[in-house]
C-alpha cells in the first residue's frame, strides 16, 4: 500500500483534475442546451470514477515522470478513458442520446486544460515530495563504497538529512574517516545510544547479502527502536534488468531481472500505440520511396525484393525481419556480418545499407508487432548462438522488442561489429536503455537517429 504522502499527491492531483473534467463538461452542456440531463451527470460520474484506475495504472502522478512523460501518459490516460467510455455507450446503446460536439470538445478541452494544469501540479508535488525527504532525518549502517554511494544519493537526490555513517568496528570507522566527507557517527555498538542523541527517523543498512547474520542482528536490534530499517542490498556484480522488490505472501520478493514492460503493462500500451501509429504513418509517407527502392532492387539483380533473415525477437522468439535485399542472391554455410567492400553487396544494395534504406520495410514488422521502433537491434540467430556464451547477459537484451533503432546505434555502434569488445559495448548499452526505457528516451533515440545513417562503420 502507498505511503500517505503518496496518496495524498495522488489523490490532491486527482481531485484537481476531475473538477477541470467534470466542470468543463458542465459548462459546454449548459452553453450547447442550457441543461445539465441526467445522462451527462451520469457521464461526468462515470469518467470521474474510471479516471482513478486510469490514472493509477498508467502512474500519470507519479513524481518521478519527467514533464513530457507525464503528458504523455495523460494522453494515454484520456485515449483509454475515450475508448471505454465509446465502448459503454455502445453496448448500452446511448450514444446517440450524446451531442457529438459536446463531446469532442470535451476530450480534447479536458486533455489540454489538464495537461496546463498538470504542469504546475507536478511541480508542486514534488516540492512537497521534496519537502517530506528534507524533514527526515537518516543514517547509513556499513562501509566502503557502498555505504558512501548510497548516503551520497539520499542527501543529494532524496535530499534527506544524512547525518552520517555508522560503521562496524573500529578499523572500518577508522578507514571512513579518512576516505568520505560524510561525518563518521561511531560503531554498530554505539548504535543505541546514537539513536536516541540524533533522533533518527529512518536506518538505511549497506551491507551485501553475505553478511546475513549481522543483517537480522540489526534487525532484531532496532525492532522497538522506533525508526524505519531499510537494507540496501549490494548487487553491483550483478547486470540487473529494472529490479524491484514486492510482497509475496508476506516475503519480500526481489524481482533481479524483470522486464519494463511486463512489470508496469501501462508503460508497454503506450510503447506499443506510439510504434504502431508512427510506424502506420512512416509507412504511408514513405510509400513512393518504398516503391522506388523495391523497383531498384529488382532491376538490380535477380531474386526476391526483400529479404527475410531469422532473428530472436521479444523473450527470444524467432521472427523474421524484414530488409531490402542489399546482395546478391547465395548460400553462405555460415552467416557473416558485411564488411568493407563485401563482394556480396550490389551496387544498388551499398547505396540502401549506406542511407539505411534497407531497413525500411521492418516498418511492417513493427506494425505486425514483431518489432518496436526503438530498442536493441535483432541480430542474426548464428550470431546469438555465437556470443550468447562469451559476453554476460547477452540474452538479456531479447527482455523487450528489437528495434528498427536503439541506444547502441545513436552512440556509434552502428554496422559490423568485428570484435568481442566492440559487441560487448553494443550489449551495455542495450542493456542501459532497457534499465532507464522511457517514452521521453524514444522519442529522444528517434530524434538523433537521422544524424546516424552516414554512419562510416555501416558496408
Amino acid at each position: 500500500m502507498a505511503s500517505a504522502p503518496v496518496q495524498l499527491i495522488f489523490w490532491g492531483q486527482w481531485f484537481i483534475a476531475t473538477v477541470i473534467q467534470v466542470g468543463l463538461l458542465v459548462a459546454l452542456t449548459l452553453d450547447k442546451s442550457g441543461d445539465v440531463s441526467s445522462a451527462y451527470r451520469i457521464l461526468a460520474v462515470i469518467s470521474a470514477l474510471l479516471a482513478v484506475p486510469l490514472c493509477a495504472l498508467f502512474r500519470l502522478y507519479s513524481t518521478r515522470n519527467g514533464y513530457l512523460v507525464g503528458i504523455a501518459r495523460l494522453a494515454a490516460v484520456w485515449a483509454t478513458l475515450t475508448g471505454t467510455l465509446i465502448f459503454i455507450g455502445f453496448v448500452t446503446k446511448t450514444t446517440e442520446v450524446y451531442s457529438r460536439e459536446v463531446v469532442l470538445q470535451w476530450i480534447s478541452g479536458g486533455f489540454a486544460l489538464q495537461a496546463v494544469a498538470y504542469l504546475s501540479l507536478h511541480r508542486l508535488a514534488r516540492k512537497f515530495e521534496d519537502k517530506l525527504s528534507a524533514s527526515t532525518a537518516s543514517i547509513v549502517i556499513g562501509s566502503g563504497q557502498l555505504a558512501f554511494n548510497l548516503a551520497t544519493k539520499l542527501r543529494y537526490e532524496r535530499k534527506e538529512q544524512m547525518l552520517g555513517i555508522v560503521a562496524l568496528d573500529d578499523d572500518q570507522e577508522s578507514d571512513l574517516a579518512k576516505t568520505t566527507y560524510f561525518p563518521t557517527l561511531g560503531v554498530i555498538s554505539q548504535l543505541r545510544a546514537l539513536l536516541q542523541e540524533s533522533k533518527v527517523d529512518r536506518v538505511y543498512i549497506a551491507l551485501p547479502a553475505r553478511e546475513t547474520d549481522q543483517i537480522e542482528g540489526l534487525y532484531v536490534d532496532l525492532l522497538d527502536a522506533n525508526v524505519d530499517v531499510i537494507w540496501v542490498p549490494d548487487f553491483a556484480n550483478l547486470k540487473l534488468l529494472n529490479h524491484s522488490i514486492h510482497n509475496l505472501g508476506g516475503l519480500a520478493a526481489i524481482h533481479l531481472n524483470e522486464s519494463p514492460l511486463t512489470s508496469y503493462p501501462g508503460s508497454a500500451l503506450m510503447k506499443s500505440f506510439m510504434d504502431r501509429t508512427v510506424a502506420l504513418l512512416g509507412i504511408v509517407l514513405a510509400s513512393p520511396v518504398l516503391l522506388a527502392c523495391a523497383m531498384a532492387v529488382r532491376i538490380s539483380s535477380p531474386g526476391p525484393i526483400l529479404f527475410k533473415q531469422k532473428r530472436h525477437g521479444w523473450n527470444g522468439n524467432i521472427i523474421n525481419v524484414l530488409k531490402f535485399r542489399s546482395m546478391k542472391v547465395h548460400n553462405d554455410a555460415q552467416v557473416k556480418q558485411a564488411q568493407k567492400e563485401d563482394p556480396r553487396v550490389t551496387r544498388v544494395g551499398r547505396f540502401l545499407r549506406r542511407s539505411s534504406l534497407d531497413e525500411l520495410p521492418q516498418l511492417f514488422n513493427v506494425l505486425r508487432g514483431d518489432m518496436s521502433l526503438v530498442g536493441p537491434r535483432p541480430h542474426a540467430v548464428a550470431h546469438n548462438d555465437y556470443y550468447s556464451d562469451k559476453i554476460l547477459a547477452y540474452m538479456a537484451r531479447h527482455r523487450i522488442k528489437p528495434g528498427i533503432t536503439g541506444l547502441a546505434q545513436i552512440s556509434g555502434y552502428r554496422g559490423e561489429t568485428d570484435t568481442i569488445d566492440k559487441m560487448q559495448k553494443r550489449v551495455e548499452l542495450d542493456l542501459e536503455y532497457i534499465n532507464h526505457w522511457s517514452l521521453w528516451l524514444d522519442i529522444k533515440i528517434l530524434l538523433k537517429t537521422p544524424f546516424t545513417l552516414l554512419s562510416k562503420n555501416i558496408y
